[in-house]
C-alpha cells in the first residue's frame, strides 16, 4: 500500500488538507499552532480502479521545545517510510531558513516530493507562489484547502503514484498453482478475519499513562510520551494481530474537569465520546501513584453511557507502594456502577501484566459478544420468578413476563416480552444479577428490554 505523508510547519493546512482527501473532518484543525502532535493515519480509495493508499497526517516541523521536538522527531521518520512526501507551506509566507532545512533534509532521503502551497486563495497571492521554488522541489501546486481551489487538480497528480488493482483474471494467474475451491476458501477466511476486529478506546483523565500504555500494548513508540498535560488532541489508533484478533487501540485525548478544559481541548472531548460510541471495550485508566479522583469517575460515567465492555487499569503500579488489595477496594467503592469491571494493575514503563491485559481484553470482549439460547434464558427467568415474584404495579394488578429473548450482542440485550411494558429497576437489577450467577458476563453490561406483548417492536 502505497503510503503518503504530508509534512511541513505548524499551521499550513497539513490537516485540513488530510481531511479533504477524506471527505469528512477527521483530524481536528485549528488556528493554534501545534494542534497535530501524533501521527493521524486513515486508508483511504482515491479511485475505483487503484488501489488504496496510507495518508498520514503529521505533527508541524519547529524548532521551539521538548514537546515540539519529540513531534518534529516522529514526522521526520514517518517521512522515511514514506513512499510520497507532501510538503506543505503557507503560500502567504515566504520560506525562511529553518523552512530550507527541512527541505534539504527530506530531499537527502532521495523519495519523491511535492511541494504544496496552501493558502493561494485568490488570484493576486499567486504571485507569491514564485517564492517558493527557491527550495528546488521541482512539482509545485499551489492551493486553497479553504476555499477548494486546486485541490483536485493535485489529487489527480498523487493518483499518478498510485497502482491500479488486479483484476481477478490477474489474481487468479498469479495464484494459478491453487486449486479455484481453495482460493475461494482464502478469500473467505481473508474476509473471516477481517470481522475478527476489537476496537479498544484507551480512556482517562489527562497525564495517567494512555499513550505510554498504547505504546506498551503495540509493542513500539506510536504515540508521542510528554508530561506535558494535553500531549494527545486527536485520538490515535493503532493496530495489532493478538491471538487470531485484530485489535485496534484508540488512544484518546486526557479529559479534565469542565472548568478547567482549554480552546481546542473541547474538541478532544467531543472525540473521546465518539470514540466511546464506536468502541467494543474501554480501558479506563487510572494513575495508581496518585489514586482515584472524582473526574475518574465521571469519565467512568461515559464508559457506562455508552454500554461498553470495560476493563479498569491503574497504570504507573511501579510508582506506587500501595496494597494491591486496599486500591481495589476503593476501586470498588468508587465504581459501584461499573461493579462488573474485572480490574488489573499495570505498568507502561516496565510492561508489568501488559500480556495479561491484552488477554483480559478478549475475555470480555467474549462476554460482550455472548449469546444465550432462548430455551436456557427462559428457564433462566422462570426460575428467577418463581424465586422472586415481581412486584404488582400501581393499582395492584399481577405483571408478568412471557419469555425473554436475546436479540442484541456488544452488549449482551435481552428482551422481555410481558402484559405490560414496565419493569422496576430494582427487579432489573435482580434479574442482571441472577444472569450473572447463572453464567459469566464479566466486563459487559447487561441491558434488559421489556415489551408489551401484541405491541410492534422497532428495536427487536
Amino acid at each position: 500500500m502505497l503510503k503518503v505523508a504530508i509534512l511541513g510547519k505548524p499551521n499550513v493546512g497539513k490537516s485540513s488538507f488530510f481531511n479533504r482527501i477524506l471527505r469528512k473532518r477527521d483530524a481536528i484543525i485549528s488556528e493554534k499552532a501545534g494542534t497535530t502532535r501524533d501521527i493521524k493515519k486513515r486508508e483511504v480509495t482515491l479511485d475505483d480502479d487503484l488501489e488504496d493508499i496510507l495518508i498520514l497526517d503529521t505533527g508541524g516541523l519547529e524548532d521551539k521545545d521538548e514537546l515540539f521536538d519529540m513531534v518534529k522527531e516522529k514526522a521526520l521518520n514517518e517521512a522515511k517510510e514514506a513512499d510520497l512526501i507532501l510538503y506543505m507551506v503557507d503560500g502567504r509566507t515566504i520560506p525562511d531558513e529553518e523552512e530550507k532545512k527541512y527541505v534539504r533534509y527530506l530531499q537527502k532521503l532521495n523519495k519523491p516530493m511535492i511541494l504544496i502551497v496552501n493558502k493561494i486563495d485568490n488570484d493576486a497571492l499567486t504571485e507569491g507562489v514564485y517564492n517558493f521554488y527557491e527550495l528546488g522541489i521541482e512539482e509545485v501546486y499551489p492551493i486553497s484547502v479553504a476555499h477548494n481551489r486546486g485541490v483536485g487538480k493535485l489529487i489527480e497528480r498523487i493518483k499518478g503514484f498510485v497502482p491500479k488493482k488486479e483484476t481477478f483474471v490477474e489474481a487468479l494467474s498469479i495464484e494459478e498453482d491453487i486449486p479455484l475451491e481453495e482460493l475461494f476458501t482464502q478469500e473467505g477466511n481473508k474476509n473471516l478475519e477481517e470481522l475478527k476486529e476489537i476496537k479498544i478506546a484507551i480512556v482517562g483523565r489527562v497525564n495517567v499513562g494512555k499513550s505510554s500504555l498504547l505504546n506498551a500494548l503495540v509493542g513500539e513508540e506510536r504515540a508521542i510520551v510528554s508530561e506535558v498535560d494535553g500531549t494527545t488532541i486527536d485520538p490515535i489508533d493503532e493496530s495489532v494481530y493478538y491471538e487470531g484478533m485484530h485489535i485496534t487501540f484508540v488512544d484518546t485525548a486526557g479529559i479534565r474537569k469542565r472548568s478547567k478544559i482549554k480552546d481546542i481541548e473541547k474538541y478532544a472531548l467531543m472525540r473521546t465520546e465518539k470514540v466511546l460510541k464506536e468502541a467494543d471495550v474501554a480501558i479506563l485508566v487510572l494513575d495508581a501513584g496518585n489514586g482515584i479522583v472524582e473526574l475518574d469517575e465521571k469519565i467512568g460515567g461515559l464508559i457506562q453511557k455508552y454500554k461498553n465492555a470495560v476493563i479498569i487499569a491503574a497504570n504507573k503500579w511501579d510508582e506506587t507502594k500501595m496494597d494491591f488489595k486496599r486500591f481495589e477496594e476503593n476501586m470498588r467503592m468508587k465504581f459501584k456502577y461499573l461493579y462488573y469491571a474485572p480490574f488489573i494493575a499495570v505498568s507502561a514503563k516496565t510492561k508489568r501484566n501488559i500480556d495479561k491485559l491484552k488477554d483480559k481484553i478478549l475475555y470480555v470482549y467474549k462476554n460482550y459478544t455472548k449469546r444465550i439460547p432462548t430455551s436456557k434464558l427462559n428457564e433462566w427467568i422462570k426460575e428467577a420468578t418463581i424465586r422472586h415474584h415481581l412486584p404488582t404495579d400501581i393499582r395492584g394488578r399481577e405483571i408478568k413476563i412471557y419469555y425473554a429473548t436475546q436479540f442484541g450482542i456488544k452488549p449482551p440485550t435481552i428482551a422481555l416480552v410481558m402484559n405490560q411494558a414496565k419493569l422496576h429497576f430494582s427487579y432489573e437489577r435482580y434479574l442482571v444479577n441472577f444472569l450473572r450467577n447463572k453464567e459469566d458476563f464479566t466486563g459487559t453490561p447487561i441491558i434488559f428490554l421489556p415489551r408489551e406483548k401484541g405491541k410492534k417492536d422497532e428495536e427487536i
